[in-house]
């Protein structure tokens, strides 16, 4: 049962969730899990997802998966398909963040980012539609306020989740134009205490200062925080909201303008 007193919120469905192996895709899959759902892990991390996989049990599948890759998309769909039969949720949730501003980053850096953070979901957001069309689902797609307000010391990270946010959209709009039955939504948090963010910092450091734990106006939440907010998208709890930029960021953002 999840900390908000519910429990079957995805009973049934079939989740893709990608970047699984670590952070917040480790809590989204947990919770899915939890909660009812079949997971399919991916990630580059293959001992991690695999770790992943064991801990769940028989409701997980570990893939190996470069989001950037066309074909490793379409075998990872094949086998969720062959596996588990169907796919209802899909989770773009991989991604990378090299810190550079406008002045230091290099076209190589910016086109790595891009490949992984735009490209990455692209091919997700494609592959979903094409698999979930006739039968319906759901598409959250983690984006950042980086997004929203711009970082200047992550531009190509910035940059590529803004066309994530801006995918999300088009990606609704055309579904909701089709008629099918498929929601796709954004989420926009702020700092999580990762392995991803704690990498930014020195070594040594307490993460759990920065966090909204320990003083409400610190800027980190938990991957549980956001993986709460991606079942909610997930299930059919939100199943009048496509198209929609779901803040995770304890108000940093309104508090800047």
């Amino acid at each position: 049962m999840s900390e908000i007193g519910q429990s079957g919120r995805v009973a049934g469905k079939i989740a893709l969730i990608t970047g699984a192996a670590s952070g917040v895709g480790r809590e989204d899959a947990l919770l899915f899990a939890a909660q009812g759902a079949r997971v399919v892990l991916t990630d580059v991390n293959v001992d991690a997802g695999n770790a992943l996989a064991r801990e769940i049990g028989e409701a997980a599948l570990f893939l190996p998966h470069d989001i950037a890759d066309a074909h490793s998309w379409n075998r990872v769909m094949d086998k969720t398909l062959s596996h588990f039969g169907a796919l209802d949720i899909l989770v773009n949730n991989a991604a990378i963040c090299p810190p550079a501003s406008i002045e230091d980053c290099t076209l190589d850096a910016w086109q790595k980012v891009m490949r992984v953070n735009a490209d990455g979901y692209f091919l997700g957001c494609q592959a979903g539609v094409a698999a979930m069309k006739e039968k319906g689902g759901a598409i959250i797609n983690m984006s950042s306020v980086a997004a929203l307000g711009g970082m200047d010391t992550f531009v190509a990270y910035s940059a590529s989740k803004g066309a994530v946010a801006a995918l999300t959209r088009s990606v609704a709009v055309h579904c909701r134009k089709q008629r099918y039955r498929i929601r796709c939504n954004s989420v926009h948090p702020d700092g999580i205490l990762t392995p991803l963010t704690a990498d930014l910092y020195p070594k040594g450091v307490d993460m759990s200062k920065f966090t909204i734990d320990h003083d409400p106006l610190a800027r980190m939440c938990l991957p549980r925080d956001v993986a709460n907010v991606v079942l909610f998208l997930a299930s059919d709890e939100a199943r009048a909201i496509s198209g929609s930029e779901v803040r995770v960021d304890s108000a940093q953002l309104v508090m800047s303008l």
